[in-house]
């Protein structure tokens, strides 16, 4: 699969009593980085909205490596796994990008819900042809 990176720096007021960045924001910095991705893919929520759904956060595991601090520029890299009927695998890495020191890895499970019913649906042609499309890419 196509790997998408994009960068964030850890601000101060993100941190710990400990001084290192709290664990709740690196879930922030996930969601982030996969919105980042499907943008670049040219899924915004416009696009969504025409298509009648959005993707949500059902579950996420995320495991502490090493901790980040106030001022360094973290890289995230995310990829899909599957997409398939309403639910999508996602994939991310969190690297100190000064040297390369693997902080945090994850897997989120995403659900394609209908916006006004709000409960999970397939997934449109649209999405499918964007899993299609990255396996190719990949290969």
């Amino acid at each position: 699969m196509e790997k998408f990176i994009t960068q964030i720096k850890v601000r101060h007021y993100e941190l710990d009593t400990l001084g290192h960045l709290n664990n709740a924001v690196y879930q922030n910095y996930l969601e982030q980085a996969a919105i980042e991705h499907m943008e670049y893919l040219e899924f915004n929520l416009d696009r969504y909205q025409q298509l009648g759904g959005v993707f949500v956060l059902r579950r996420i595991k995320i495991d502490y490596l090493r901790p980040a601090f106030a001022g360094d520029t973290l890289e995230i890299t995310t990829w899909i796994q599957d997409m398939r009927g309403s639910r999508s695998t996602r994939h991310y890495e969190i690297r100190k990008q000064a040297d390369q020191q693997l902080l945090v890895t994850a897997e989120a499970l995403w659900v394609w819900v209908d916006i006004k019913a709000m409960r999970p649906k397939a997934m449109p042609k649209e999405l499918l042809n964007v899993e299609a499309l990255l396996q190719n890419i990949g290969n």
